[in-house]
């Protein structure tokens, strides 16, 4: 099935986008709030969550939403560094910061330049501070940042899958050999890398999306990343719409979802969490406990 996936670029995913949400204000974030996580100390501990506001990814993949939630030009200098500082103010005070941007924290069209320093001098006192990019956007801008830190950096990205019949097709412009490239620069820097894996792409079958996101967390752990997040597909950007006309998309089961993080969690290389976002209470209290415990309960 995944043989025939077709060939989406920038025009054809955009042509597909249903209307683009009212301007979103660009001094304050679009979500901040407070999610507890088990961190590297194997705590369960507060991280503060900044959802920031800033401009579109320019990496149109053929399954992200995220575009909802960004602005179509660059925002003004200081406006995502006020953002951090008045979402920070509306939070307690944690150790563990995220600051996640619907793209590339370190794309200077996203993020200015100017705002670097001023959101480090915000967060540097945080044992850890999370933010996400697109690996062909790591190098010297991420050291320099990490730099201004006192604790640690965890660059995020998105490996999605190794299935060599998908990732071609996502739009994603990446390669593993280029994921390996940035986990390995971001490790020699002395910083943490965590990986996004999606659980079951256009083209895969029930099985084959199972199959697939195991074997992606294990090739992550295996290239050296230290923390995966395990994501169920989802519709709602107008080319998942268009896949599933087709046939060619059909969005995983919550067995499906639950198998990968228990599978994951048990190889024991590192913290495995399943997104529970939109879940129901149940399902998603069950595998907050996973997330939480890193463990499979009888």
């Amino acid at each position: 099935m995944a043989s025939e996936l077709p060939l989406f670029d920038d025009a054809a995913v955009l042509a597909l986008r249903p209307p683009h949400a009212p301007p979103l204000e660009v001094t304050r974030p679009h979500a901040a709030f407070v999610e507890p996580e088990r961190t590297r100390r194997s705590l369960v501990e507060d991280v503060a969550t900044l959802l920031l506001v800033n401009r579109e990814c320019p990496f149109r993949c053929v399954m992200c939403d995220l575009w909802k939630y960004t602005t179509a030009e660059k925002v003004p200098d200081g406006a995502v560094a006020a953002q951090v500082a008045s979402g920070l103010a509306s939070l307690p005070p944690t150790r563990h910061v995220k600051l996640y941007n619907a793209g590339n924290f370190f794309d200077a069209r996203a993020v200015p330049s100017h705002d670097l320093p001023l959101i480090a001098g915000r967060v540097k006192d945080h044992e850890t501070v999370i933010v996400e990019c697109h690996p062909s956007l790591v190098g010297p801008r991420v050291a320099e940042f990490a730099r201004r830190l006192s604790g640690a950096l965890d660059v995020a990205m998105g490996l999605e899958t190794i299935d060599p019949a998908v990732l071609p097709r996502l739009n994603k412009r990446m390669t593993l050999d280029g994921f390996r490239r940035a986990v390995d620069y971001c490790r020699d820097k002395g910083m943490h890398v965590r990986a996004f894996i999606i659980v079951r792409l256009p083209g895969q079958s029930e099985e084959e999306g199972r199959h697939w996101a195991l074997a992606s967390v294990e090739w992550a752990f295996d290239a050296g990343v230290e923390c995966c997040a395990v994501i169920p597909a989802r519709a709602g950007n107008g080319t998942m719409e268009e896949l599933s006309r087709l046939g060619l998309f059909t969005p995983p089961s919550l067995e499906s979802l639950e198998w990968v993080l228990t599978q994951s969690v048990r190889l024991g290389r590192g913290r495995v969490f399943a997104d529970t976002w939109n879940l129901d209470p149940a399902t998603a209290a069950r595998l907050r406990r996973i997330n939480h415990e890193q463990a499979v309960p009888s």
